[in-house]
């Protein structure tokens, strides 16, 4: 019920604008797919329609930068060794594709590290890492193993999530690799 009264508010304070655009993979991906699922679970076809229509016009913002407004290129520098991290929302959920290694790939100083086993899970997951936090842990082992195996200065991936738990493992592990957005 308060999930649903979230989903009410958020869609009539933000229906009527042309896009939405967040930093966050995993909140677009609620958006699009939670919030029509709890209007349908209610019974309101009126409030599914609004919400699926507002879900169609809310975006991650690599994908809005890259999809959108056709931007590759925001004519920034960054002068170091950066490995990109693929959330697992934005992989199966909001489907970013390569928007933000394409962003990436236009910095000026910035050298982009392959990622081994870059599509393996961080281990986050919303309440999965406190309802499993043994293997939560170790798959933020593995992952934070993998970082520090390219030798980047940073990780950067699009949820901001994904980069607290990453970045705390990385940051007990004293590997000096810092997470960015």
């Amino acid at each position: 019920d308060e999930a649903l009264a979230l989903a009410r508010r958020y869609v009539a304070v933000f229906g009527g604008f042309e896009a939405v655009v967040s930093p966050s993979s995993s909140c677009v991906g609620a958006v699009r797919e939670l919030y029509p699922a709890l209007a349908r679970e209610a019974g309101d076809g009126r409030f599914e329609r609004e919400a699926r229509a507002l879900g169609e016009r809310v975006f991650e913002l690599s994908e809005f930068l890259v999809r959108r407004l056709g931007v590759d290129d925001v004519g920034a520098t960054f002068p170091h060794t950066v490995t990109y991290h693929p959330t697992c929302h934005s992989q199966r959920v909001t489907r970013v594709g390569d928007a933000p290694l394409r962003l990436l790939r236009a910095v000026r100083g910035l050298e982009l590290l392959e990622l081994p086993e870059a599509t393996e899970c961080c281990g986050f997951g919303g309440t999965f890492a406190v309802k499993n936090a043994d293997t939560s842990l170790a798959m933020l082992a593995d992952k934070c193993r993998n970082i520090a195996s390219t030798g980047a200065d940073c990780c950067a991936a699009v949820d901001p999530s994904c980069l607290l738990h990453i970045g705390g493992g990385l940051s007990r592990r004293r590997s000096g690799v810092r997470v960015i957005h």
